[in-house]
């Protein structure tokens, strides 16, 4: 099987297996979204889930490390997540290959071709040892703590080393999974896992272990983890094994995953750079009070992200058809669908994200209104660059996109640690958000030369959205800074209200009436989806 084949096969199984028949419902129709639902349910209460012990493990966390101490906990966690880039992704490829062959009996291909993940991975294990080498050494450089904590931070660098292993053996069944379209079997495991993660945070703590002891809790769950995923798998997908695949099997999962391995490395220092910058340029207590600040915005960043997720099949399916004028529509709706949320739940955390660190963690680590506001806005930008860059993904021309970032990366950070001295928290925001004005610029220009639309598009129609989440998120900071909700129902209840309000005068004034139709006929739908 040719990359181009694997990748084609990815379009068209995740289209066949998840999208919403919103144009021909039938029987096998409802059937498929039923389990796509299911599917983005189960990812959706795992994010829920995650956040939630989160939002309660943290100030626990700031309060026994201290704040420089936690931010150096960040950092770390940031230098290793650089090394998903060094991988090879090739369980993308084998989730995509086994929903091509979900409905084939054949056991044993489909044995081989997780051999080819394990084989892909072995092949890119000698340069994940070396990066693993090299974060070890350099992270009390990193994090710029006292030489006397040197051996101990290298210590938990490298427990987080492991555990990032031990994930991506973990991955190789949850692919499985996913590509046979039983992602929803392990609803309420992953999220209960979150639960006992938070558990033994806490229980290190108790104990007194430090970082060092944090980062073991990690590996500790991730291995649990996997043999739970292990006996999920074995019990719903009866052929799951390892068998050794051959040349040329490996050869195509190879192909496939060098696209995966430039835009992951790419990815990863577009959105995991920030934390590093601060604590190189400014301090870890900065890196604290950006974290806390903005732990909202985080947390907006991948539910809406799992909104998206939930609605590329669909929209892959069309691209792969070449229906590119049907494609353009569905990514206007997808783009106004973002901004509503985004509208909406932005000027919920403008107006009370001061309020819930005040709750949560205390006043001294809300880094100010301008800084939210810079925050928030960074999310914005990240959101519309993400739905783009996944329209860009099913069109199966990653060139140019790659290419884009690339010259993105070095810009962002360059202007943040010119900024950074000067401004402080502001600046990295500021230069993170000029930085990516590139791909904000370029990628709807080569969407459009995909699609075979003229060269130029039309940012018009953006002008009415964008002057209306303009006047929201100013009235919202405003306001922000004078209101202070002193109890946690106050501030639940003030935050809920807050949400509905906006999200009706965002989706009345911010959207025009053709828009603001097709988007209600697709919630619409959803109230028929499991009839």
């Amino acid at each position: 099987m040719s990359t181009r084949e694997i990748v084609t096969a990815e379009l068209d199984v995740t289209a066949a297996s998840e999208r919403v028949e919103a144009f021909a419902p039938n029987s096998r129709g409802k059937a498929l979204t039923h389990t796509a639902y299911l599917n983005g349910f189960a990812s959706l209460l795992d994010a829920v889930v995650k956040g939630g012990v989160m939002a309660f493990v943290t100030p626990i966390l700031v309060a026994q490390l201290g704040s420089s101490l936690f931010g150096v906990w960040q950092i770390l966690g940031r230098l290793v997540s650089y090394m998903h880039a060094a991988d090879g992704r090739p369980t993308q490829a084998l989730k995509w290959v086994i929903a091509n062959r979900q409905s084939i009996e054949d056991g044993e291909t489909k044995r081989r071709h997780v051999g080819s993940a394990m084989g892909v991975w072995l092949l890119f294990l000698p340069l994940l040892m070396v990066m693993s080498a090299a974060l070890i050494w350099i992270s009390p450089h990193m994090t710029r703590v006292p030489q006397e904590q040197f051996t101990a931070i290298r210590i938990t660098c490298a427990l987080l080393v492991v555990n990032f292993l031990l994930i991506q053996l973990v991955s190789l069944p949850e692919a499985v999974l996913r590509g046979m379209n039983l992602g929803y079997k392990r609803l309420g495991l992953q999220a209960t896992l979150n639960v006992v993660g938070g558990g033994l945070t806490l229980g290190a703590l108790y104990i007194g272990s430090g970082l060092i002891g944090l980062a073991g809790a990690q590996a500790i769950l991730t291995g649990i983890t996997g043999l739970l995923f292990l006996a999920v798998v074995k019990k719903y997908v009866p052929w799951y094994g390892i068998s050794r695949p051959t040349f040329a099997e490996v050869r195509s999962f190879l192909k496939l995953s060098v696209w995966w391995f430039a835009w992951t490395t790419i990815h990863k220092f577009i959105m995991a750079s920030d934390l590093v910058v601060l604590g190189l340029v400014a301090s870890t207590s900065a890196v604290t009070t950006y974290s806390l600040t903005g732990f909202a915005g985080v947390t907006l960043l991948s539910l809406v992200t799992i909104v998206l997720a939930a609605v590329m099949p669909g929209l892959g399916s069309v691209i792969g058809q070449q229906q590119f004028e049907r494609a353009a529509a569905l990514r206007i709706e997808m783009m106004a669908a973002s901004w509503l949320l985004l509208t909406a739940i932005g000027a919920t955390i403008l107006l009370w994200n001061r309020s819930f660190l005040h709750l949560w963690v205390g006043d001294e680590h809300y880094a100010g209104p301008l800084t939210n506001l810079l925050m928030v806005l960074m999310i914005v930008q990240l959101i519309f660059i993400r739905n783009d860059t996944y329209v860009i993904d099913l069109t199966l021309q990653l060139r140019e996109k790659v290419l884009m970032a690339l010259l993105a990366v070095p810009l962002s950070l360059g202007l943040s640690a010119m900024l950074i001295p000067r401004l402080g928290i502001a600046g990295l925001c500021v230069g993170m958000i000029v930085g990516r004005l590139v791909l904000t610029i370029s990628y709807p220009f080569i969407i459009n030369k995909q699609f075979g639309l003229k060269a130029i598009p039309s940012f018009g129609p953006a002008l009415r959205p964008a002057a209306t989440m303009a006047l929201m998120f100013g009235a919202a900071t405003f306001l922000g800074e004078r209101l202070l909700a002193d109890r946690w129902v106050v501030w639940a209840m003030a935050a809920g209200l807050t949400f509905g309000l906006t999200f009706g005068i965002a989706l009345i004034i911010g959207l025009p009436g053709d828009v603001r139709s097709a988007l209600t006929k697709r919630l619409g739908m959803l109230r028929t989806v499991f009839d």
